[in-house]
């Protein structure tokens, strides 16, 4: 008995260990390398180099790439990109403003996200608002969100799988600024939270899975590997690990409540 407990304990105990290794691997996959994207035949797919007005001109880029765009100081520029469940996302910006000997004083900048119903997400932590002095040459934000959840209640602003809105404009400006080309550049690093940040339910389908303008180039449709939704977690694996395990206690513990339990010889 002892000893089909001790095998049956290694064998879970390394199964477990190679599930942490895996989890471990795939939170660590670094991104495509910047500026390059992927689509799902694996084609390469070059970063966008404008930017959309608004919501419904939003131009797309996937995590890992890096999208340009001139623009005018005062203008809004938008993009989206599609994030899903557990993935944690920090949206990056930078800012390449006017030389300062054309400026007449400070600006403000800000990085907002939104989800696919518009809402506007909370930053878990970075700096989404900027103040560049007049002779500052760029400015940087950043926007970490909240994990991706495959599911929420009605009522709740819960970040969910599908397109996710960027939104970089001046917010604060000398008149005199306004129209001043600058050069702007955004970028969303993903990473994969594994089982520890799963729950139950999942949607039928992603918050506006597509938000491409006529005519520009790209489609977001979905993640390089396709929404998963209700996918596979590594924290059944643990679930049930952890069930073998409290099972082998249980043996292990009447085995010795059972030893115990025999008379002993008489002398």
């Amino acid at each position: 008995m002892m000893r089909a407990v001790r095998v049956l304990t290694t064998a879970l105990l390394a199964g477990a260990a190679a599930v942490a290794a895996t989890g471990t691997g795939v939170a660590d996959t670094p991104s495509a390398s910047p500026g390059r994207g992927s689509t799902k035949d694996g084609a390469a797919q070059a970063a966008p180099t404008e930017a959309g007005t608004g919501f419904r001109t939003a131009t797309p880029f996937r995590p890992g790439q890096k999208a340009t765009a001139a623009a005018s100081t005062g203008d809004h520029l938008y993009w989206v990109v599609p994030l899903d469940s557990q993935q944690r996302a920090t949206v990056k910006a930078t800012v390449t403003l006017p030389a300062a000997a054309s400026r007449h004083g400070s600006s403000t900048w800000q990085l907002d996200v939104y989800d696919g119903l518009r809402r506007r997400q909370a930053c878990t932590y970075g700096t989404q608002t900027v103040s560049a002095p007049k002779d500052a040459a760029a400015v940087d934000l950043s926007c970490t969100l909240r994990t991706v959840r495959p599911g929420a209640e009605p009522w709740a602003n819960d970040p969910l799988p599908g397109s996710y809105y960027v939104r970089l404009t001046v917010v604060g400006l000398q008149k005199e600024d306004l129209g001043l080309p600058v050069k702007a550049a955004v970028e969303a690093d993903v990473k994969e939270t594994g089982g520890a940040y799963r729950t139950d339910g999942a949607l039928g389908a992603p918050l506006v899975s597509g938000a491409v303008a006529p005519g520009r180039p790209g489609s977001l449709r979905e993640p390089e590997d396709g929404w998963s939704g209700g996918r596979w977690s590594d924290r059944w694996v643990w679930t049930a690990a952890g069930g073998a395990l409290g099972a082998l206690a249980g043996v292990f513990g009447y085995s010795l409540t059972r030893g115990s339990g025999r008379p002993r010889p008489r002398s």
